[in-house]
């Protein structure tokens, strides 16, 4: 299996995803995806500063084109992706199958206008509730949590929040 875990994050690649979540779901690589941070040069390069592993940040394009390579790679990878919107575009529109993984972490999401906060520092849109359904909708577990050791719940719990 390729990828060993799957997280939406907005800030990506950091401490925790390379420290605790490292420690809960072994890896030998980490590949980001999104458009903005995959375009802009000094950006791709301070999120790959950020990990001490090897490093990838796409954009959604590029992913689709190169995710047979990344299934049948030997080296395991954490996928993460900024937004739910991105996750959900790789897991719902292009029907990637990450493995046998079927639980998505879902990790910080900023307190913004509007947004709809679940607990500390996991704060969501509308929008991004929408892509929580479809992607549990297409068989997935979405499921709140900073850390391995602070779960928030799954997507059951919040989801009458977005109007589910």
């Amino acid at each position: 299996m390729a990828i060993s875990f799957v997280r939406i994050d907005d800030r990506m690649i950091h401490g925790l995803i390379t420290v605790r979540w490292g420690k809960e779901y072994p890896c030998d690589g980490i590949i980001a995806v999104n458009d903005k941070a995959a375009n802009n040069a000094i950006l791709a390069e301070a999120y790959k500063a950020a990990s001490d592993k090897k490093t990838f940040v796409w954009t959604l394009d590029h992913f689709n084109q190169v995710r047979d390579k990344v299934l049948s790679s030997e080296t395991k990878y954490f996928l993460i992706t900024k937004n739910p919107q991105d996750m959900k575009t790789i897991l719902v529109d292009m029907n990637f199958k990450p493995g046998d993984i079927k639980t998505i972490i879902v990790g910080p999401g900023n307190d913004r206008e509007g947004a709809i906060k679940l607990g500390d520092n996991q704060s969501f849109t509308q929008s991004e509730g929408d892509a929580f359904e479809a992607i549990e909708k297409n068989g997935y577990n979405v499921e709140f949590a900073l850390l391995p050791d602070q779960r928030l719940g799954g997507w059951n719990k919040f989801k009458s929040r977005f109007g589910y």
